[in-house]
C-alpha cells in the first residue's frame, strides 16, 4: 500500500442532471466552493466540468470554466484537472480547447471510443426540472463517445505543447493497449497516469476481479504508471477501498455517485472525500497534500498554468 494517496474530487461532471440531486453544483460559484471544501476534507485534486448556471446543462463555455478555475486558485493550492471529455455531443475541438487556453497541470484524456449509455436512468424519474434532461439521457441509447486514434494523436500534440499531464481515462481493457500504442508511437512519455473508470454502461463493470485484471494488464503492457480508480454508482467506495489496498489512488465525487451510503444522498463532494479519507487512514494511508500529489503524478506546478 502507499504511504500517501491522491484523492480526486469529481465535482459535478456531465452525467447527473439537476433533477437527480438538489446538491449537484451548477453555477461557477457553487462548483468552485465545492472544490475548496473538498480540498479542506482531504482531496488534493479536483476534476472539473462547466455547466449552464441557469439550467445546469453541461456546456463547453470557456468563460464559465475560467471563472471556476480562477475562483479555486484564489482560495487554495489544489491541483485542477480540467475535463476534455466535456459533455455528451460536444465536438473534439470544444473538448480540448481548455487545454490550449488554460494550460492546466492535469486534464482528462479519454483513451478510446465507447458506447456511453445513460438512458437506463430515465426509468427512475417521471418529472424533470428542465426539458433538456430527458432528451439528454434519451440520446445516449444511440450515442458513441468518439475518441479515435486520429483525435488522440492530435490531443497528444496539444497536451505536450501545453505541458499538461494526461490523465488517461480507461473505460475498458482495450484502452490499456491504446495507451501502450501511443507510448510506442513516441506521442506519450512514461510514467503515465491512468484512471480506471468502472461501471459506465458501455464500459467495463465494477468488480474486484476486473480491477485486478486491469492493473495487471497495464503492468504487462505499460509497466511504468501511476493509477487511480473511479466508479460510477453504488460500488464507488468498495472498489475505491480495493484500490487503496493494491497501491492505487482514488476518485470520489458527485460526478460519479450521488450517494454517501445506501439510502442516503451525499450533500456535498466534501462528505464523500471525508469518508474515503477516513477509510484510507484506517488502513494507515494519509491523504496526499497538493504538493505531494504534484510529486507523485509528476506535474509541472501551479506557477506554470495560464489562469
Amino acid at each position: 500500500m502507499k504511504e500517501n494517496v491522491v484523492i480526486t474530487a469529481a465535482i459535478t461532471g456531465s452525467i447527473h442532471t439537476p433533477t437527480m440531486s438538489e446538491y449537484l453544483p451548477v453555477t461557477a460559484e457553487q462548483i468552485a466552493g465545492e472544490a475548496v471544501r473538498a480540498r479542506e476534507a482531504g482531496a488534493a485534486v479536483c476534476h472539473l466540468h462547466a455547466r449552464d448556471p441557469e439550467t445546469g446543462r453541461p456546456v463547453a463555455d470557456l468563460d464559465i470554466m475560467r471563472e471556476i478555475i480562477a475562483r479555486i486558485k484564489s482560495r487554495c493550492d489544489m491541483v485542477i484537472c480540467i475535463t476534455t471529455g466535456g459533455g455528451l455531443g460536444m465536438t473534439t475541438e470544444q473538448r480540448v480547447a481548455p487545454v490550449d487556453l488554460f494550460k492546466p497541470e492535469l486534464a482528462s484524456f479519454n483513451a478510446g471510443s465507447i458506447n456511453f449509455a445513460l438512458f437506463p436512468m430515465l426509468a427512475k424519474y417521471k418529472e424533470w426540472k428542465f426539458d433538456w434532461e430527458k432528451q439528454y439521457l434519451e440520446m445516449t441509447e444511440d450515442l458513441i463517445f468518439p475518441n479515435t486514434f486520429k483525435s488522440m494523436r492530435e490531443y497528444c500534440a496539444r497536451f505536450n505543447a501545453s505541458e499538461t499531464k494526461p490523465e488517461f481515462e480507461i473505460y475498458d481493457a482495450g484502452m490499456v493497449n491504446n495507451v501502450a500504442t501511443l507510448i510506442n508511437m513516441g506521442l506519450v512519455r512514461k510514467p503515465v497516469y491512468i484512471q480506471f473508470v468502472m461501471g459506465v454502461l458501455g464500459g467495463i463493470t465494477a468488480s474486484c476481479e476486473n480491477l485486478l485484471f486491469l492493473v495487471d494488464y497495464a503492468k504487462r503492457l505499460i509497466g511504468d504508471f501511476e493509477f487511480s480508480v473511479c466508479v460510477a454508482g453504488r460500488a464507488q467506495f468498495s472498489i475505491c477501498t480495493q484500490s487503496l489496498l493494491i497501491g492505487g489512488n482514488v476518485r470520489v465525487g458527485l460526478e460519479d455517485n450521488l450517494y454517501l451510503e445506501k439510502g442516503r444522498m451525499a450533500k456535498s463532494n466534501a462528505e464523500q472525500v471525508e469518508k474515503i479519507a477516513r477509510m484510507a487512514r484506517e488502513l494507515g494511508i494519509e491523504p496526499a497534500t497538493p504538493a505531494q500529489a504534484r510529486k507523485i503524478l509528476g506535474l509541472k506546478g501551479l506557477d506554470r498554468v495560464n489562469f
